[in-house]
């Protein structure tokens, strides 16, 4: 396809090679995502505001990338915030997308995926809401084993009276996302967290593990309860760089059974939803957390942490045993 340029502009935002195809196995263009993101703006747009983001885009000819320094290059307009990250010991600018014309900018500069901080500012260190993500293993039917793995993530919260919606995560997996009430204080719910995930996994160990290293996980579907603090989650209605273009979409419960990840992509989503927001209509009030569950959670090492020192004796281990043969 040709890569003239355009002089199309939409919300004040010129755009560019409409016509160039947006990744490699798509099936889609530039124009596409353009013209879905703006589709949908009135529906995502409340799910990124005031919300740390970090996108991923694609440029021609290039790997995927990505991106959450505010480039040099953005328009003085672009609502932006600093943030100091400890982990890279620097201060970044995140883009806060809060209105039509900074999404449409956002979608000129190829930014497929949309990924947002479990806050808003200023409030950083209060979640708005936990977050399961059901990561299933390799195979045929892994959406599936997904999708069993979140009903057991429905019945432990249920258990605890507790209410989450579900949404397919774009890739190969499911999102459970369960509000929380704003005085609840990031150790506290990634405390809670972990002790929902064990409780999900307890409900049928068969079908699910909390265990964060992939060799240990036995062909089951892992509860991810690792997403706290300055971690991040693909955005409702965010597009993925992935065959087809496929979109993190909605799904009522009843439903999540008779649903595949790529029924939902840039090219049929917005006509999906029609007038509707199925998201915000399911998304339960926030909800307060029981202290015997944060009490509970607080016993259970932090996976990303347990792991490391389990790699680090694995590894003395095998070492031994190397000297030992020789």
């Amino acid at each position: 396809m040709g890569s003239a340029k355009s002089t199309e502009s939409r919300a004040d935002v010129p755009l560019t090679n409409l016509d160039q195809p947006l990744f490699d196995g798509a099936d889609a263009t530039k124009r596409d995502l353009v013209d879905y993101l703006d589709a949908v703006h009135t529906r995502l747009l409340p799910a990124l505001k005031d919300r740390p983001l970090s996108v991923v885009r694609v440029r021609a000819g290039q790997e995927p990338f990505m991106q959450k320094n505010v480039p040099k290059y953005a328009p003085e307009w672009l609502r932006t915030y600093a943030h100091w990250a400890e982990s890279s010991q620097r201060e970044v600018h995140y883009a806060l997308c809060d209105d039509r014309r900074s999404l449409v900018w956002f979608a000129n500069q190829r930014a497929v995926e949309y990924h947002v901080t479990l806050s808003r500012v200023p409030a950083l260190d209060r979640a708005t809401h936990l977050v399961l993500d059901l990561d299933p293993p390799e195979g045929s039917d892994s959406f599936g084993a997904a999708v069993k793995g979140a009903l057991l993530v429905r019945e432990a919260l249920t258990d605890l009276g507790l209410t989450g919606v579900v949404k397919t995560s774009g890739a190969k997996g499911v999102h459970v996302i369960v509000p929380i009430s704003n005085d609840i204080e990031m150790p506290d719910m990634a405390a809670a967290t972990r002790a929902i995930a064990a409780r999900a996994e307890r409900v049928d160990p068969d079908v699910a593990t909390t265990a964060y290293i992939k060799a240990d996980r036995g062909g089951k579907v892992f509860i991810d309860s690792t997403r706290a603090g300055g971690a991040t989650v693909v955005s409702v209605y965010s597009p993925r760089v992935r065959p087809g273009a496929p979109v993190s979409f909605p799904v009522p419960w009843d439903e999540l059974e008779n649903v595949g990840p790529r029924d939902f992509t840039i090219r049929n989503a917005a006509e999906l939803l029609g007038d509707g927001d199925p998201w915000t209509d399911a998304l339960p009030e926030p909800q307060r957390l029981p202290a015997d569950l944060i009490a509970e959670g607080h016993e259970i090492p932090v996976a990303r942490v347990a792991a490391m020192h389990e790699g680090k004796r694995r590894k003395r281990a095998a070492e031994k045993a190397a000297r030992d043969d020789t």
